[in-house]
């Protein structure tokens, strides 16, 4: 078939491979002009499976309260929140609930291991270098923190996840630079987890696309999608329309404007993080992989020489104003764990990323329910992870093959119940 993919961020170029794979003609269509320069630019880095969960959590409602009030709060809101942010809230809210939160990290972990299995298969058959290393460590400051991580290490031990939970004496063993003056509770290891450069694999595997014959066209922006027999695509500066036999969505925020159109309300909010990266000053006071903060929600990488910071979700504000405090969190977040291990005055790449949020955290995967059009997005702040496992399955829906991964609880009547 002849296949429009629009977005080229993670999550289109792993689409435009598999289709390729599959044989089809594939275009894909991007407004910027290169692959992952929006929210995949300067991701956390972290393929996490274990650690993959829905932002609708039901400790996630109090700690966004706490954001109005506190200076370091992983989660914080931009005021006023407009009409659509405060009904997605609401929405959000109701998913929070236990028993619906239990469901959708499931279905998130399941498509989070079988991306992982996939990210592998790619990177092992194309023998593609992208900065990757393994092992992920989850730092405990206090005993609060681990009582409040225990549901989640039930979910891993039920899943046959591995992990280990140690001491602070067993977690130096391990991330031997981790800052003597830093107290804290303890640690769970994922070794099974790691941290890689997403942008990186990116234009990899868009250098392999074309090597299949996929098309990257930039600097072309979608302003409609006319469903009909074939699909049309008007775009931007083009006097003649586009004519594919399917298109596949997965252009983030812009993908509910485009959907609004159709009518099809899809309620995607803009969730915006942040990232700080910088060189390593001296590799033996830097981070052998990759640790996660679980009381600030903040990561630390080492990227080659490189180390990232990367955190927060901040619902509401502009996408262009990097907020103060934030980038202060993640600046207290590095010198408390590794003081020293980033040469913070010879420049700093700070970054700021808007991520689509479903309001129950899980992706859309597969028909839109429009003649044509396929839906590949709302993967949040986890796109890396879930990426290669998100491109593959719907891949083998629109070919009409059963994709390896259940795809119960992926589809978007579920948005519409």
């Amino acid at each position: 078939m002849k296949i429009a993919v629009i977005g080229a961020g993670i999550i289109g170029v792993t689409t435009a491979y598999e289709l390729a794979c599959d044989g089809h003609e594939v275009t894909v269509l991007e407004r910027r002009g290169a692959a992952a320069e929006e929210a995949s630019f300067a991701t956390a880095g972290i393929v996490a499976p274990s650690y993959v969960s829905p932002w609708a959590t039901p400790a996630v409602p109090g700690k966004a309260m706490q954001g109005l009030f506190s200076r370091f709060a992983p989660v914080k809101l931009g005021l006023p929140l407009s009409t659509q942010e405060l009904a997605w809230l609401w929405k959000w809210y109701r998913a929070c609930k236990p028993q619906k939160y239990s469901l959708n990290r499931a279905n998130l972990q399941r498509l989070a291991l079988y991306s992982r299995e996939r990210l592998h298969h790619i990177t092992a058959n194309l023998k593609l270098d992208y900065e990757r290393s393994e092992g992920v460590m989850v730092l405990l400051r206090t005993e609060r923190d681990s009582q409040l991580i225990q549901p989640g290490l039930q979910v891993l031990r039920e899943a046959g996840v591995a992990f280990k939970e140690l001491d602070p004496l067993e977690t130096r063993k391990i991330e031997l630079a981790l800052n003597p003056d830093t107290e804290f509770f303890g640690s769970v290891h994922l070794p099974e987890d790691e941290v890689a450069n997403c942008r990186q694999f990116a234009l990899m595997l868009k250098s392999q696309a074309q090597r299949l014959g996929v098309k990257f066209c930039f600097n072309r922006t979608v302003t409609r999608i006319v469903p009909a027999r074939k699909v049309t695509l008007a775009v931007a500066g083009e006097a003649t329309a586009r004519t594919f036999d399917a298109v596949v969505l997965c252009a983030g925020m812009e993908s509910a404007r485009l959907l609004a159109l159709l009518g099809l309300p899809i309620p995607l909010a803009a969730v915006h993080g942040y990232s700080i990266t910088s060189v390593i000053r001296e590799p033996l006071n830097a981070p052998r992989s990759a640790v996660i903060d679980e009381h600030y929600k903040v990561s630390i990488a080492r990227m080659g020489h490189r180390v990232r910071v990367a955190g927060i979700a901040e619902l509401g504000g502009s996408p262009d104003q990097k907020r103060a405090s934030s980038l202060q969190t993640l600046y207290k977040v590095l010198h408390d764990w590794f003081a020293g291990a980033a040469n913070i005055s010879g420049g700093v790449q700070e970054w700021k990323g808007t991520r689509a949020v479903l309001p129950d955290g899980p992706p859309v995967l597969g028909p839109s329910g429009v003649n044509g059009l396929w839906l590949n997005l709302g993967h949040g702040a986890s796109g890396w992870a879930l990426s290669c496992g998100s491109a593959r399955a719907l891949a083998d829906q629109i070919s009409g093959k059963t994709p390896h991964l259940d795809v119960s609880g992926f589809g978007v009547e579920r948005l519409r119940a």
